[in-house]
């Protein structure tokens, strides 16, 4: 979702990065841990899985436990493994919104889509979106640059980057009609968005979006940037969106977890 070609990562996405690598670790698995239903003595899969499953080491998987484990949620039995505690389902606030993409979003409200693509290829990958998609520097990108509305209203500019790896028939695929995440899902094997990494800033618009998004006056817009990953926790997606400010509302549920 959003600008130019092989920019810098954008700061929200730079603020994550700032994170311990066992505290998104850890977050990543609690969150896998809720969806899948929270239950007082559940064993969570062994540490030699869950590090194949997040991509690190022994070392940065049992940190994150750890840190679970100091906010009460999960606990270790020697021999045995981890287990969910009591506490943790007592305390589980609902699941998290699951990952949609736009025409998911308006297809649940009854509304439809537009859609013109302004650029869409295949170019290498360079090292800063290498390092977040965790693929090598100059393995095949598929990029991806629409201008996006909802029935008659531009509503944003978005900027999609994918390794064409997860699916190679995204070089073949019409997006002007065709849904990104519908075709991830129907490729061979299915590439399913179950989490993200979401943040937003707002700023004033560029020459560019106030074109493109048709903005008349002082309308900020909203920069949403998105590193989705897949059903194996994989990062899939990495998109940017520029969202006209008078057109979009962010909702999210904030919730306690210590």
């Amino acid at each position: 979702m959003g600008p130019s070609s092989s920019a810098p990562l954008p700061r929200g996405l730079l603020h994550e990065r700032a994170l311990p690598l066992y505290g998104r670790t850890a977050s990543r698995l609690w969150d896998e841990v809720r969806a899948a239903g929270v239950r007082a003595g559940d064993q969570l899969p062994s540490e030699r899985v869950l590090a194949a499953r997040y991509r690190v080491s022994r070392v940065t998987l049992r940190a994150a436990l750890g840190e679970l484990q100091r906010r009460r949620l999960v606990t270790a039995s020697a021999a045995r493994g981890w287990f969910v505690t009591e506490h943790a389902e007592a305390t589980a606030p609902p699941p998290a919104a699951h990952v949609e993409g736009l025409a998911d979003q308006a297809a649940s409200r009854g509304l439809s889509t537009r859609t013109r693509v302004l650029s869409a290829g295949v170019r290498p990958c360079s090292s800063t979106e290498a390092e977040a998609l965790r693929t090598a520097p100059g393995a095949e990108l598929y990029e991806l640059r629409r201008l996006r509305g909802v029935d008659d209203l531009v509503v944003v500019l978005e900027h999609n980057r994918l390794p064409l790896a997860l699916c190679p028939a995204l070089a073949e695929v019409d997006f002007t009609h065709a849904s990104l995440y519908a075709t991830l899902r129907a490729a061979d094997p299915p590439v399913v968005p179950r989490m993200a990494d979401y943040a937003v800033e707002a700023r004033h618009p560029t020459a560019e979006e106030e074109r493109l998004l048709e903005v008349d006056g002082p309308v900020p817009v909203l920069v949403a940037t998105q590193l989705s990953y897949d059903q194996d926790g994989r990062p899939m997606e990495l998109t940017v969106a520029a969202y006209r400010g008078d057109r979009y509302l962010f909702r999210a549920r904030i919730t306690n977890r210590a």
